[in-house]
C-alpha cells in the first residue's frame, strides 16, 4: 500500500518516541477535511500496532458503532488478503456487538460502543476515536480513552474535520494544544478552557503529551480561495480532484463548506437569546457561597427524554446571584435517589419545576412519593423568570458595550464555564408566550434543558424569602 505524503508524514511525527521508548504524544488528534484519506491511514495504524508492534489490544469506535465496525470490517479484510498477515490469524469474530481480530500471538482488535460503558474493563494499548466533531459530552471519551491509563506505551487516536458549537471534547482538544502554541490563529471561537495552571511545565510537562495534526484553512480564507482548499484538503491532487471542491464551493451553504471541505470551527447554530458576547462576559470559574442565604435547585429533561439536568441557584459572598448545573445524565431514574442522597452537601429542601406542558411533568408523582417539595413553575413566571435571566445576562453586555473590561464583581448573576450549560445558552431558541418569551426545547438545535433548569433555579431564587440575620448569630451575646 502507497500512503499518500501527508498520511506518511503524520505518522512518522505522530509516532515518535521519547528517550525511553515511550509515544512522545499520548494523545493524537487528528483534524482534517472530509476524504482525505483519514480512515485509510487508522486502518494502516491498526494493523501496523498489531502485527509489528506487538499492542495487545487495539480498540476501535465511533460516535456511529456502524462506523466504527466498517473500519473493523477494512483492517480485517486486508489482514485476510495479504499472505503473510493471514498466516498469523487465530480467530475471526464478525458477531455484531462482539466483533474482534485475533492473531497467534494474542493481539486483538475489538469494537467498542462510543458510549458511557464502551471499552470499560479493557486496557487497551491503541484506542481510535474517529467522528470526534460528535462527541457532545465527556461520557463516551471518559469511558474509552482511560483504558489506556495503565499502559506505559498506549496511544489515543481521534480523528476528525472541524464541528461546531456542539462538538464539546474536539473543541477543547484543539484549544488545548493552540493554547500551547500561543494561540496561533487567535482565540476567537475557541473553547473557554481558562489559564495555564501554575504547576503545568509546557517545556516537558503533562500538554506536550498531547499532538495535534490539524489540516485546516487559515482563517479569513474566502471559500473560493484556492489556497484555503490546500491547507485544509492534503490529498488534493491525489485522490480529490479541484472540481470537486469547486462544485461543493458553488452548491453548499457556507457553513457547510467551511465545516467540511475548509475545515474551520464554525458555529451554525442558532445564537441563543441573549445579546452577543454577554454570556461570556458573565462567566466566572470559581466563588464562594454565601452560607447564610438560601440555595435553590431545579431540574429539566430535553424534549426527547434523553438528558436530564439539575441547576442549582445561590448567592456567593459578593453578593451576586450564581447558577450552576450540579448533575446531568441520561434518563430521570437517577434524578430522585440523586436528590435524597445522605452525601447532598447543600440539602435539597424542595426542587422547582415546570409542572404543566413539559417532559419533566411526568415525574410530579414520582417526586410527591418520595416525599419531594415541588415548587411549581407556570403561569405568569414562565415568561417572568425567562425574562428576568435575560435582564440578569444582558447586564453584563451592557457593561462590556461602554468598551471597559467587565467588573465581574458587580454583575447580577454568574456561572461557570460548564459545556453542557454553555452549549445550550449559546444556541437555544425561543418561542412567544404572551407578551413575553421562553425557551423552545422542540426546537432548539442541541437541546436546551440544562438552560432551562438554569432559569427555574435562579427565578426560584428570587422569590425566596430572604434569610433575617440572627442578633444571637451575628452579634455579641449580652445577659442583663
Amino acid at each position: 500500500m502507497n500512503l499518500w505524503p501527508w498520511q506518511k508524514w503524520v505518522l512518522l511525527h505522530a509516532l515518535e518516541l521519547n528517550p525511553d521508548g515511550t509515544y512522545r504524544f499520548r494523545t493524537v488528534v487528528l483534524l482534517v477535511a472530509r476524504q482525505q484519506g483519514k480512515s485509510t491511514l487508522m486502518l494502516v495504524l491498526s494493523l501496523w500496532a498489531m502485527y509489528v508492534q506487538g499492542a495487545p489490544l487495539v480498540i476501535g469506535t465511533a460516535q456511529n458503532l456502524d462506523i466504527a465496525e466498517e473500519q473493523w470490517a477494512a483492517a480485517t479484510d486486508m489482514a485476510e488478503a495479504v499472505p503473510e498477515l493471514a498466516s498469523l490469524i487465530k480467530s475471526v469474530d464478525r458477531t455484531n456487538g462482539k466483533k474482534a481480530l485475533v492473531l497467534e500471538s494474542g493481539e486483538r482488535y475489538k469494537v467498542a460502543a462510543a458510549s458511557r460503558r464502551g471499552g470499560r474493563g479493557l486496557s487497551g494499548d491503541l484506542v481510535l476515536l474517529d467522528e470526534l466533531r460528535e462527541h457532545q459530552n465527556w461520557q463516551a471519551w471518559g469511558a474509552v480513552t482511560k483504558t489506556t491509563m495503565a499502559r506505559p506505551r498506549a496511544q489515543v487516536w481521534a480523528a476528525s474535520n472541524a464541528g461546531d458549537l456542539t462538538s464539546v471534547v474536539l473543541r477543547h482538544l484543539r484549544s488545548l494544544a493552540h493554547r500551547a502554541l500561543g494561540w496561533p490563529d487567535g482565540q476567537e471561537g475557541m473553547a473557554d478552557i481558562g489559564e495555564v495552571p501554575e504547576a503545568t511545565d509546557l517545556e516537558g510537562g503533562a500538554d506536550q503529551s498531547l499532538g495535534l495534526f490539524e489540516y485546516s484553512a487559515a482563517p479569513g480564507r474566502g471559500i473560493w480561495d484556492r489556497d484555503g482548499w490546500a491547507e485544509a484538503n492534503p490529498s488534493l491532487g491525489y485522490m480529490v480532484p479541484e472540481a470537486a471542491i469547486a462544485s461543493a464551493a458553488g452548491t453548499d451553504p457556507e457553513h457547510v463548506f467551511r465545516t467540511e471541505v475548509l475545515c474551520q470551527f464554525v458555529n451554525h447554530a442558532a445564537t441563543g437569546p441573549f445579546p452577543t458576547g454577554s454570556w461570556k462576559a458573565s462567566t466566572v470559574d470559581r466563588v464562594t457561597r454565601d452560607t447564610k442565604r438560601p440555595v435553590e435547585y431545579a431540574v429539566d429533561l430535553d424534549h426527547d427524554r434523553v438528558m436530564a439536568y439539575i441547576a442549582i441557584a445561590f448567592w456567593d459572598t459578593l453578593g451576586r446571584r450564581r447558577v450552576e448545573v450540579a448533575a446531568q445524565r441520561v434518563g430521570t431514574d437517577w434524578i430522585i435517589p440523586w436528590l435524597t442522597s445522605p452525601k447532598r452537601k447543600v440539602p435539597v429542601n424542595r426542587i422547582t419545576l415546570q409542572t404543566r406542558g413539559a417532559p419533566i411533568t411526568s415525574m410530579l408523582p414520582a417526586f410527591e412519593e418520595a416525599g419531594i417539595e415541588v415548587a411549581p413553575w407556570e403561569g405568569v413566571s414562565l415568561a417572568g423568570w425567562h425574562g428576568t435571566f435575560y435582564d440578569f445576562i444582558r447586564a453584563a453586555a451592557a457593561d462590556d458595550a461602554d468598551g471597559d473590561e467587565v467588573d465581574v464583581t458587580k454583575l447580577p448573576l454568574t456561572h461557570g464555564a460548564q459545556p453542557a450549560l454553555d452549549v445550550h445558552a449559546q444556541s437555544a431558541v425561543i418561542k412567544p408566550l404572551g407578551d413575553g418569551w421562553a425557551i423552545d426545547r422542540k426546537n432548539s438545535p442541541n437541546g436546551a434543558a440544562a438552560l432551562v433548569a438554569a432559569i427555574a433555579a435562579v427565578g426560584q431564587l428570587e422569590t425566596a424569602p430572604a434569610v433575617v440575620a440572627s442578633a444571637y448569630e451575628d452579634n455579641d451575646l449580652m445577659v442583663v
